[in-house]
């Protein structure tokens, strides 16, 4: 038996929900309450004049017209507990309970849910006093920009700041000036995050979560997200930007989380919940959550959805989503582009006359109401801010965004505001000229390391008694033994004709695999498979196998061939390596309860790709018209492409092994598949982070030219590639001049970076410069003569360097000439503070570019200059300054400060009343 529903509300959304109800063959009529202009006498669809605020009152509505289901729009009515009201009456409600939509109402009590259960989301404080919540933004180790109202704000209480003054600024107008009413009575601070925002909804039954295709909004007024901050402009959707795999993680670890969480605390989420996400370098993060569907992302789903809307929500009632799976359709994209009254967010006219509605139903697109209202005698007017939401479903976005636009030019009303550019972040990343990825040559790191993860407990499984790791450490067994296998395909190999250097490849990867656990390699085996055995191919490659064992100093105790035609091609062959070596149980690697924070990191030079990435090699070859045989632009005069990229793994245990005998390297990560971000953490305690500095080691220039030509990202170009170091020893700062230059003496070697505490939610590997290292000699081998050891890897890399802060006040041209100079190889200094006593001035921004931490002390906010001088000592000492400068500091310092920083050596503190005289002290420094 047909039911009938009523929805409430009254903007577009809920206009898209009636929309959608009525196509069910469930529904005999669909009331909304109090609905507008378009839920008004439209087929099944009308309005109704019941009161939703009297719960009561609306209940016994719901039974004297025989409602079987109410479908809850906004957030007001759901915070208020309209769902656990007409569900103890009897009625059936679709939505989450006052408490789950805490979620919502509460951005305190959500960021606090999320920090429970894990649920990745930004740096945050919530306050109720409005001077602890300027002082946190002030002190904040992070960007803490974005300050928003706790309670319900209509989707507009949040401020995203320029600069600490605007975040301070809207704490004041959030509390004090009551901008948002007593939502803004505890405001959330929280850090700003980089990257693309995204509108990430589910149905969810309480148990099971089912995923909408993923939107996204703009909130801003005006095209190019410029203009104040709306209740949202337009929407589309899916994002392009969001992969399939980004959107399965965003269901486990934010969609299933939450729901899991709620449930385990007692209050069982059903109904929509929306995440609001931004897709960062680390990963997606939750911004926001909302307890409905959003408005305008309800536009484009609704439209979007195959599926009987009446049978989902019956199905998320009855805990049934798993069982019924919800369908969407496929190969469309739906554009929604929200027309507004002139004037809004603030002040508007009502009551303008709409014309156009019917020409555009003739175009086949869908227009939902927002902020309208029947004219007596006839016709549309508008009652509100946001009016009308024009959609249109088409199979591409542009196409969909087109239509849109056309629909709204055909509609009109005085003053009306619009936005043409709805979606035009996906069409920038469709049609950008993309970086490829070594994904792209059909190599999945991501795959691997998920494998890794699934396979693990079988490999523990299969311990023996005292085993830790590869190693063992049993009384019966002297020496612990280790083992490592790989595989290498030889296709650049056979269109060169070069077979020998695999097999070093082969016995490389091995050794140095072995050497990473401070083990000597004692013996080798290979296997050598083919489908056609070619005895001059193989001979070449096991003649490599027998060199490279001498280079390493082990022996080669046989292996084994095998022929197999069907299973590879005539000439095809690939080979694996087996490799054991001993060490002392003292002294195996890494040795991670003596790695802390302050530890250097010395890079050994690679050869070059040292046999990784070779796929994405392939693919990036693909795009030009050269071959193997071209002659390469770069590597040795006379080389072709071929013999550059076969260049052989450099074998380090003879350069190694007796430094690794002497103690003094703590860990040592083998550069291999998964490049300098992947590698390097292995080695390293959960708590520490690495800071590397591209510049402070020579890049072949092969790897500048596969970074160009393949448009590959610094970030895919540090995961792929070992980008010239093959190996990285982690040392003491006492021990590491001592083993740089034993490792001089035989081997290109840097001093390229230092460990340090691991901050919440940081990347573990920070690579500093790597842009501007490959760019600063494409196409050619680098100058390898301002890479020598005085000159920037030798004494000048470890020697302390002073920590040194400026205090300016204005534009920081001197500043600038301060930077430039301590960023050369040989200063012995770096800039580690910039105070200004002026907030917003373009010194500041200076150093926030250049990577530089900043404070404001406003001296207009102290009562005396000993209170401002205090405050600037305190940041002083905080940051542990060494030597200070004034660069067009335009405040007069009082005597106990400026004594206090004077002083006639480094070992003590300095400060310096021009920039110029440090300058000077500088260049004789160095």
């Amino acid at each position: 038996m047909a039911e009938r529903v009523l929805v409430i509300g009254s903007g577009g959304r809920e206009h898209a929900l009636a929309w959608k109800l009525a196509q069910s063959p469930h529904v005999q009529q669909v009331l909304v309450a109090p609905g507008n202009a378009g839920t008004a006498n439209s087929g099944k669809i009308s309005n109704s004049a019941v009161s939703v605020n009297n719960h009561s009152i609306l209940a016994q509505y719901c039974k004297d017209h025989n409602v079987g289901l109410v479908v809850v729009g906004p957030e007001v009515p759901l915070a208020a507990g309209i769902v656990d009201d007409l569900t103890a009456a009897g009625v059936t409600c679709f939505g989450p309970s006052a408490k789950a939509a805490q979620l919502e109402a509460s951005k305190s009590f959500s960021k606090s849910f999320m920090d429970r259960h894990n649920i990745p989301t930004a740096r945050w404080n919530s306050f109720t006093d409005p001077q602890d919540a300027c002082k946190y933004i002030q002190d904040a180790e992070f960007p803490a920009l974005v300050v928003k109202a706790s309670g319900l704000a209509a989707g507009k209480g949040v401020v995203v700041a320029r600069d600490k003054d605007e975040a301070r600024k809207a704490v004041l107008d959030i509390m004090k000036d009551k901008a948002f009413g007593s939502a803004g009575e505890t405001v959330v601070v929280e850090e700003q995050l980089e990257g693309e925002e995204v509108s990430c909804l589910c149905f969810s039954d309480g148990i099971t979560v089912s995923p909408m295709p993923p939107a996204q909004d703009h909130k801003r007024l005006l095209d190019g997200d410029q203009g104040p901050n709306t209740g949202g402009m337009g929407a589309y959707c899916p994002t392009p930007q969001v992969s399939e795999e980004v959107l399965q993680e965003i269901k486990r670890s934010v969609l299933q989380k939450t729901v899991d969480g709620m449930r385990e605390e007692g209050t069982p989420y059903v109904g929509v919940l929306y995440a609001g996400v931004m897709l960062t370098k680390q990963g997606p993060k939750v911004l926001e959550f909302n307890c409905r569907f959003g408005d305008p992302e309800c536009q484009v789903l609704m439209p979007l959805l195959k599926s009987d809307l009446y049978e989902v929500l019956k199905n998320t009632l009855q805990a049934d989503l798993s069982s019924s799976p919800v369908q969407w359709l496929e190969n469309s994209t739906a554009v929604t582009v929200v027309m507004a009254s002139g004037g809004y967010p603030a002040s508007y006219k009502k009551g303008l006359e709409i014309t156009g509605l019917s020409q555009v139903s003739e175009m086949g697109i869908q227009v939902f109401h927002a902020g309208t209202a029947l004219k007596e005698g006839g016709g549309v007017i508008t009652s509100g801010g946001r009016v009308l939401t024009v959609t249109a479903v088409r199979p591409t976005l542009e196409s969909a965004l087109c239509s849109a636009n056309e629909g709204v030019a055909v509609i009109s009303f005085p003053d009306a505001v619009y936005r043409r550019d709805i979606g035009h972040h996906a069409i920038t990343y469709l049609t950008r000229t993309r970086g490829l990825t070594y994904k792209d040559s059909g190599v999945d790191i991501a795959a691997g390391n998920r494998l890794v993860d699934v396979i693990k407990p079988l490999a523990k499984a299969t311990s023996r008694p005292g085993q830790s790791s590869l190693v063992y450490q049993e009384s019966d067994l002297p020496l612990s033994q280790l083992s490592h296998y790989v595989v290498i395909t030889a296709r650049i190999a056979q269109a060169c004709g070069i077979h020998s250097t695999l097999g070093q490849d082969l016995v490389a990867m091995c050794v140095n695999d072995v050497l990473a656990q401070g083990a000597e390699p004692l013996f080798f085996l290979d296997y050598f498979s083919c489908g056609h055995l070619d005895v001059r191919v193989a001979s070449s490659v096991i003649g490599g196998i027998a060199d490279a064992c001498q280079m390493a100093g082990c022996a080669l105790l046989g292996g084994e061939t095998a022929e197999m035609p069907g299973v590879y091609g005539p000439s095809d062959y690939d080979l694996a390596g087996f490799c054991v070596g001993a060490v002392e149980r003292g002294a195996v690697l890494p040795r991670l309860k003596d790695i802390m924070e302050g530890d250097l990191l010395i890079g050994v030079a690679s050869s070059g790709l040292h046999s990784n990435g070779f796929s994405l090699v392939r693919k990036i070859l693909e795009r030009t018209s050269l071959q193997y045989s071209s002659p390469a632009p770069f590597g040795q005069p006379g080389q072709n492409i071929g013999e550059v990229l076969l260049t052989p793994t450099k074998i380090y245990s003879r350069l190694l092994q007796p430094i690794l005998r002497s103690g003094a390297v703590k860990a040592y990560a083998h550069i291999t598949g998964g490049g300098l971000l992947e590698n390097i953490p292995r080695i390293l305690p959960p708590e520490l982070a690495v800071d590397l500095d591209a510049s402070r080691w020579r890049i072949p220039a092969v790897f500048s030219w596969l970074q160009r030509e393949g448009s590959l990202s610094e970030e895919e170009m540090s995961r792929t590639f070992n980008c010239g170091l093959g190996a990285v020893l982690v040392v003491s700062k006492q021990d590491a001049q001592r083993v740089l230059r034993l490792l001089q003496a035989q081997e290109e070697a840097w001093i390229v970076g230092s460990l340090a505490h691991k901050q919440p939610g940081a990347e573990t590997v920070v690579i500093r410069n790597l842009e501007q290292s490959l760019k600063d000699s494409p196409g050619r081998s680098p100058d390898t003569s301002v890479l020598q050891n005085g000159a920037l890897h030798g004494e000048h890399s470890t020697r302390k360097r002073t920590r040194v802060a400026v205090l300016i006040s204005g534009t920081g041209t001197n500043l600038q000439a301060l930077m430039e100079q301590v960023k050369k190889p040989s200063s012995s200094a770096e800039i580690v503070m910039v105070i200004s006593n002026r907030p917003g001035v373009m010194g500041l921004k200076r150093a926030s570019m250049a990577g530089i931490q900043t404070r404001v002390v406003d001296h207009k906010l102290y009562g005396s200059r000993a209170e401002f001088d205090g405050t600037i000592d305190k940041v002083l000492e905080e940051f542990r300054v060494e030597l200070v400068c004034l660069a067009g500091f335009m405040r007069i310092l009082t005597g106990p400060f400026v004594r206090k920083w004077s002083g006639e050596s480094l070992e003590g503190s300095i400060l310096f009343d021009s920039y110029l005289k440090l300058l000077n002290f500088l260049a004789i420094m160095a």
